[in-house]
């Protein structure tokens, strides 16, 4: 009897790890195919918080998952084009968007699923481009969905007529306080709501867990999948963290006041529908709706209240975080002193890229002391970049001095790659937002629309700089070359398209014409200066042919 309960809950723990990893599949099919266009796409979803929580519901229903949108518009707040209002109307849509995933993938399509299946593995071996593939990708992850909630079924049949799960259903029946926080848990262990809540309705379509609990389990898959994103964003700006707490607070705090709602008028979920699966979904639908439409009018002065408990970040905090990672005494220790040195780097790259972030907003609202900060900041990059240089000339040890000469070199490059990155964004791109704020300039519509999406490209391949600096991975640096090429074709495509706009007779093009083409340039010098980061890589890994890539 033992033995047979061991194998029936591996069996359906096996079709719960198919389940969750299913639904990854499909996300990040969605994210390599089309994260591109949807980064853009939410970027100009601001013109309303309608459209705004449109476009996040339908991100979510696309990337399945409300977390992957959180990920993808922490970005554009951090670099100011949405502000944190429209941010957590974004957030608020894509909870929605989640919940419609879950009913819409709550179906066992038997006859649809081979054919996704075979499908999709065709296309993913026989196409060699990497949108195709992406495709496959999405049509197994389907496929796998949809078969794994079938498994669930087929293994959790013989649990129902036990007396174990028996004395189970009537704990959780009873406790759905207990039953709303291990479900929390859960959907946080496994990093998607979705899954957690095909898990759940599955379930109580099977009779193991009762309809109490079933909608106990549903809502507090949501303060889980709310608390996702909330760890993932811990270190991001001020804006993104206040924008993913409330969402969070509203989100499981709505969740927590409804369960409270259904125990004392249990009636409710009668208006849900007649079997327990379709009721748990219903609630899940409903719950998310209703929290979208009553928030949606709110969502200014809720955002208003998280910064109470959210503060902007003090000088002295500012302050403290200037501290230098040169050790000098590690300076007879070659391997310390360069581990020491890329610290000192990866800082240097911190403070350029929150620079890079907030240059753009001077173009629309200029501000003389966001302005004064970034020079304040260029100054300091330089400050540092020559007490590095300096540091790296210093380090002696037993190593040979070419292998510690050539390090020293390549990371003494970085620096000065940096600093110009740095200079060029204080220098040319501050003085350009300064010109337009004296002329009482302002780019066109489509003009905007360019600046605002090439800045988001490069703003995303320094972060990806970044990381190539700190991991030293070859596969992220053969990606950072990559974009480099796509950053200049995007760069002339766009500079054809502004000539286009002179060639209308648009007003406002003509009168920023200048501006628009330096800035374009700029940003293409600043994407320019972190692309290097990755040659030295590439040069270790065997990976770079003179100035090409190898192929695969």
């Amino acid at each position: 009897m033992l033995e047979n309960t061991f194998f029936i809950l591996l069996n359906l723990a096996s079709a719960a790890a198919l389940l969750i990893w299913s639904v990854r599949l499909v996300r990040t099919g969605f994210e390599r195919a089309f994260g591109g266009q949807l980064r853009r796409w939410l970027q100009l979803s601001t013109s309303s918080r309608f459209t705004a929580a449109g476009c996040g519901s339908i991100a979510a229903i696309l990337l399945q998952s409300s977390t992957a949108v959180a990920v993808l518009i922490a970005g554009f707040m951090s670099a100011g084009t949405i502000n944190g209002i429209v941010g957590l109307t974004i957030l608020l849509g894509a909870d929605l968007g989640s919940a419609i995933v879950a009913k819409l993938l709550n179906s066992s399509l038997s006859l649809v699923a081979p054919v996704l299946l075979l499908g999709g593995v065709i296309t993913f071996l026989r196409s060699a481009r990497r949108r195709p593939r992406q495709f496959g990708r999405i049509a197994i992850g389907l496929a796998l969905l949809f078969m794994s909630l079938d498994l669930i079924r087929a293994a959790s049949r013989p649990m129902i007529e036990s007396a174990q799960s028996q004395s189970v259903i009537l704990y959780l029946a009873d406790e759905t306080a207990a039953a709303f926080l291990v479900a929390a848990l859960f959907a946080w262990l496994v990093h998607s709501s979705v899954a957690a809540v095909l898990l759940f309705v599955t379930m109580a379509g099977q009779g193991i867990i009762p309809a109490e609990a079933a909608f106990a389990m549903v809502l507090g898959a949501n303060l889980g999948g709310s608390f996702i994103a909330l760890v993932l964003t811990l270190k991001s700006g001020v804006m993104v963290r206040r924008a993913v707490l409330a969402n969070l607070i509203l989100r499981g705090g709505g969740a927590a006041g409804l369960l409270y709602l259904l125990s004392a008028v249990p009636d409710l979920s009668s208006y849900l529908g007649s079997k327990p699966a379709q009721q748990a979904l219903n609630l899940h639908l409903v719950f998310n709706a209703t929290l979208l439409l009553v928030c949606l009018p709110l969502v200014g002065p809720l955002f208003r209240a998280v910064s109470l408990i959210v503060p902007d970040i003090s000088a002295e905090a500012e302050a403290a975080a200037r501290g230098t990672a040169l050790d000098p005494d590690a300076l007879d220790q070659p391997k310390r002193a360069f581990s020491c040195a890329l610290r000192e780097l990866v800082y240097i790259g911190g403070r350029v890229e929150a620079m890079l972030r907030n240059v753009l907003p001077l173009y629309s609202s200029f501000d003389e002391m966001a302005a004064s900060a970034i020079r304040a900041e260029n100054q300091d990059v330089a400050e540092r970049s020559l007490k590095l240089r300096i540091y790296l000339a210093s380090i002696r040890g037993n190593d040979s001095e070419d292998k510690i000469g050539t390090r020293a070199i390549e990371l003494a490059g970085i620096a000065a790659n940096l600093e110009s990155a740095a200079d060029m964004i204080s220098r040319k791109m501050v003085m350009l937002a300064e010109t337009m704020n004296q002329e009482n300039l302002k780019f066109s519509k489509e003009g905007w629309k360019d600046v605002t999406g090439f800045h988001d490209t490069v703003y995303r391949n320094v972060q990806l700089s970044i990381s190539v600096l700190m991991n030293e991975d070859p596969s992220l640096a053969r990606m950072l070359v990559e974009q480099k090429e796509t950053v200049r074709e995007v760069a002339q495509r766009m500079e054809k398209q502004h000539l286009y706009r002179l060639k209308e007779g648009l007003s406002e093009s003509i009168e920023t014409s200048s501006i628009h083409l330096d800035l374009l340039r700029a940003l293409k010098a600043v994407n320019t200066s972190f692309a290097m980061i990755a040659y030295p890589v590439l040069s270790d890994s065997g990976e770079l042919l003179g100035s090409r890539l190898a192929a695969n």
